[in-house]
């Protein structure tokens, strides 16, 4: 099933919309807050290693957020994706945060070392704050720099276009 839902991402049909960076005075905002800022929620962390860690500790890069499960084929088919953008992102601009919602974290970590996925993977060490909290996965929020959610994205998409990867770029400026 995951292998088919890849294919059917290869085929562009699911590109996820690119978050906007502000634009001037002049012009209307493209960013819509979706769930307002991320920051002022405490979003305690856990990594694969068992170390504690907190979604404020990322403040002043583009973070992008992927709640995902490894029992979940969506999920798994568009990782391949997300692993490539994120292979090409600037680590000191952008921060991945793959948040795992596997009940039981070394059924994820297995599945992460099959596939030689190196990005960041985090479970959640308490309640997600509402940008977070969604009713389904994968489900991906991009935020600016600032905390503020610059896009939003539920169900599966393709992360690793020329077009989000320049967004995701120009809204790290």
């Amino acid at each position: 099933m995951g292998f088919l839902q890849r294919g059917l991402l290869a085929t562009g049909l699911w590109k996820a919309d690119a978050p906007a960076q502000p634009a001037s005075s002049a012009e209307p905002t493209p960013i819509v807050a979706t769930g307002g800022a991320a920051y002022p929620h405490n979003l305690p962390l856990v990594t694969l290693d068992g170390k504690h860690a907190n979604l404020s500790d990322l403040k002043g890069k583009v973070v992008f957020v992927n709640l995902w499960a490894s029992w979940c084929p969506p999920c798994v088919a568009e990782m391949p994706g997300i692993h490539a953008l994120y292979q090409k992102m600037d680590p000191k601009k952008v921060a991945f945060v793959m948040l795992s919602l596997d009940e039981n974290p070394a059924k994820a970590q297995a599945m992460l070392k099959r596939q030689g996925y190196t990005f960041p993977v985090y479970f959640p060490a308490g309640p997600l704050a509402p940008p977070f909290d969604s009713n389904s996965i994968p489900s991906t929020v991009i935020l600016a720099p600032d905390g503020q959610v610059a896009a939003r994205h539920d169900g599966m998409a393709e992360y690793d276009t020329p077009e989000f990867k320049a967004a995701l770029e120009k809204l790290a400026r």
